[in-house]
């Protein structure tokens, strides 16, 4: 523009008549060359645009190649201390993922070994219960029970980080079921001298056996690890139009109202009393992430010194008679009492 207004000024000193001729030829040669530039300068930010994108979606050595070749100079250097950072990370990160899988298949591998002993140990004192003295029989079944729960506990996490999941619903008789996970949990209960109160009837649900019963399992052993003097377990249900309501209450140490927003998440523990320096903040975390895979809402209230209460809300599933359940899903006769060993598949 400054050359232009430096030539157009030029033209009227010498011809006036020359200048008033050629202004506007000059104005809109001028207009047309600013388009042109513009344009090529937004043409070439789109392609190094483009090509960046398609750099970090793949980054590889043809992806570098156009990337570089479509900047300046300046620009190349800088993007090339860019790309090698980033190729470093990404070293990185594969061997980190390559040092995490190796580790989760050890770690699920060593739970599944652990488990043949774990029978073994089972088989033994069922069998010779006779032969060994109360006492001693006692703590190995104590022991047994810890460990199993310690080993369910680290399988089911991987199951829930897993990519896959194999899930079955069915309709499934909460008191069965509850009374089956009391039945594991029965070498823990007596040796804290639980007295439990188990109120359920014959309420029905509608969610995966293995799920529900790990769930329970956890909430279980909570209830367990910080039991009070005189520890009780009290189980109940209220059912509503649209919903089964499941609530385990105990008599326990209970959590403080600052701690209760954050005892479902990984690792929290809460104060550090003496009840909770062996605590692992895993078990309430994986029951909510059980819960959460299952579509069950879970919430916990407790009274700081007067129990812990955790309430499991089942939605109430049903469907017509000429009607076709969700593909994958399991269903079985309601009134089947134990209907997990009486699957369909639809």
């Amino acid at each position: 523009m400054l050359v232009d207004a430096f030539s157009a000024m030029l033209l009227w000193l010498a011809d006036v008549r020359a200048f008033e001729t050629l202004l506007g030829i000059i104005l809109l040669f001028s207009m047309l060359l600013f388009a042109a530039a513009l344009l090529f300068a937004w043409f070439q930010e789109r392609k190094k645009e483009r090509f960046f994108l398609a750099f970090l979606t793949q980054p590889d050595g043809l992806g570098e190649e156009q990337l570089l070749s479509s900047v300046s100079r300046r620009e190349r250097q800088q993007l090339e201390k860019m790309i090698a950072l980033l190729h470093n990370q990404q070293m990185c990160l594969s061997q980190m993922s390559d040092d995490l899988h190796d580790y989760e298949q050890y770690v699920e591998g060593w739970a599944h070994e652990t488990k043949t002993p774990l029978s073994l140990l089972t088989m033994l004192l069922d069998n010779r219960q006779d032969e060994l003295p109360p006492e001693l029989y006692r703590k190995l079944n104590y022991v047994r029970s810890q460990l199993q729960e310690d080993v369910t506990q680290m399988l089911y996490y991987a199951r829930l980080k897993s990519s896959t999941k194999d899930y079955r619903f069915q309709h499934l008789c909460l008191r069965d079921l509850v009374e089956e996970v009391l039945e594991d949990y029965l070498p823990l209960l007596e040796e804290k001298e639980f007295r439990i109160q188990n109120s359920l009837l014959d309420e029905q649900v509608f969610t995966d056996f293995r799920g529900l019963r790990f769930i329970l399992g956890q909430i279980i052993s909570n209830s367990i690890k910080y039991a009070g003097k005189v520890p009780e377990l009290n189980l109940s249900t209220q059912c509503r139009k649209t919903e089964t309501i499941l609530r385990i209450r105990d008599n326990g140490a209970g959590v403080k109202q600052c701690d209760l927003p954050y005892i479902f998440q990984k690792g929290f523990t809460g104060d550090s009393t003496d009840s909770r320096k062996k605590a692992t903040g895993m078990g309430l975390y994986l029951a909510k992430k059980m819960a959460d895979d299952l579509k069950l809402k879970i919430d916990a209230q407790s009274e700081w010194g007067k129990g812990f209460e955790v309430v499991i809300t089942f939605p109430v599933v049903s469907y017509p008679e000429n009607a076709c359940p969700m593909q994958g899903s399991v269903w079985a006769n309601p009134a089947a009492g134990k209907s997990h060993g009486q699957d369909n598949r639809k």
